[in-house]
């Protein structure tokens, strides 16, 4: 789950990270004096908040010097569908907006924790080249990216933070507060189940150190430890992804025109593959779990079908705990209940899987069946041209 930025600066409020004066949210224009004079006597900065990076450069943050300045970032922000590199040319409605105090940057950072899963461990990622993309940084400067493992119980040492601040160049007169900020996101990082948690830029000003701008993302597995944030609405889920996680569905929407139904994450990601392979694109990511009884594979076909963009649905199960003779069956009784506008092609391996092939020989409905699933991919990608 990712949070929005002014949702990331109130966990780092709490931590003790600074964070510019705010004005909160607004959602209406009405609402944004009161905000302005939360956030100070100005200049001040309008950020819309949505869940994409690069919104500077798409015209969703601006630098207003007056109270009608302001007003008028306001008003073009809240509203307007916003487009960056990161919303893959979908753009996003803004339907709130952040209003904050500037700052006087002398110097800009980069700062963030994520997962190396090759130390196994939480590693602090840092740069002295703040403000900029770390994908692009990692790319172009690999050497002004500095790392520094973190223990997940008993979190950054202070010798790892001091050695940090001084490779990056900060003073003496910065260190300890530097120090103080990375311990802190170090902490965030293991206390809320992150998989992220950055700060970029993380501003020196004449003041001393302000995240300027924050992105939190949780590991979802975890948000039951979360109860404050698992009750938040989820922004980018779709309405049928809702449907499916209410369901107990893994589902996610693809843009190619293959609906895919599995059982097992690693199944669905060799099927996606082969069907790629086979010259067409998945629609969709549906695992519906070691348990692909009647009801689970109808509502699975219920929400592939409701993608206009799917062509033909490919079914690659394997039985294991839960037969092929009776996923066959559920399979046929599913088809009952939900029309099939589309080819289906099915593939079944495993435990019983001769008397779930000959099951579905005898259907009434229309099925292609494959033995392999090379094969059922190339099916799957004839029939849905």
């Amino acid at each position: 789950m990712k949070l929005l930025e002014y949702e990331s600066k109130e966990i780092f409020a709490a931590h003790r990270i600074p964070v510019p004066p705010s004005g909160g949210v607004i959602r209406s224009l009405t609402q944004l004096s009161a905000a302005l004079k939360r956030a100070g006597s100005g200049p001040w900065v309008v950020k819309a908040q949505v869940l994409a990076g690069g919104r500077g450069k798409a015209g969703g943050i601006k630098l207003a010097k007056t109270r009608s300045e302001a007003k008028d970032a306001a008003q073009k922000i809240l509203g307007m569908t916003l487009a960056t590199h990161q919303t893959h040319g979908q753009g996003l409605k803004v339907r709130e907006v952040l209003i904050e105090g500037g700052a006087s940057i002398e110097q800009e950072f980069y700062l963030a924790v994520a997962m190396d899963r090759q130390a196994v461990a939480p590693v602090v990622i840092a740069s002295a080249e703040g403000g900029m993309e770390i994908e692009r940084l990692a790319v172009e400067k690999p050497e002004a990216i500095r790392r520094e493992l973190v223990d997940p119980s008993t979190g950054l040492p202070d010798y790892a933070a001091r050695r940090l601040a001084f490779s990056l160049g900060i003073g003496a007169q910065h260190a300890a507060q530097f120090c103080h900020i990375v311990k802190s996101l170090a902490w965030i990082f293991i206390e809320h189940d992150c998989s992220l948690a950055e700060i970029n830029p993380l501003a020196l000003t004449d003041r001393g150190f302000v995240a300027l701008d924050g992105k939190i993302v949780i590991d979802d597995n975890a948000l039951f430890r979360h109860p404050e944030l698992s009750k938040r609405k989820d922004l980018e889920l779709t309405a049928v992804e809702a449907q499916a996680k209410k369901a107990g569905l893994s589902y996610i929407a693809l843009d190619g025109t293959i609906g895919c139904m599995v059982n097992g994450a690693g199944l669905a990601m060799g099927t996606m593959d082969t069907i790629s392979l086979a010259g067409g694109k998945p629609a969709n990511f549906l695992d519906v779990g070691g348990s692909a009884d009647e009801a689970r594979v109808a509502k699975a076909f219920e929400l592939i079908l409701k993608d206009a963009k799917v062509k033909a649905v490919l079914v690659n199960i394997f039985g294991g705990i839960v037969k092929c003779d009776m996923i066959a069956s559920g399979i046929l009784a599913a088809l009952k209940k939900v029309k099939m506008t589309v080819p289906l092609v099915v593939r079944l391996q495993g435990t019983n899987v001769d008397k779930g092939r000959e099951i579905l020989s005898q259907a009434k409905v229309p099925i292609i069946t494959a033995e392999d699933l090379s094969e059922a991919a190339q099916k799957a990608v004839g029939a849905s041209r």
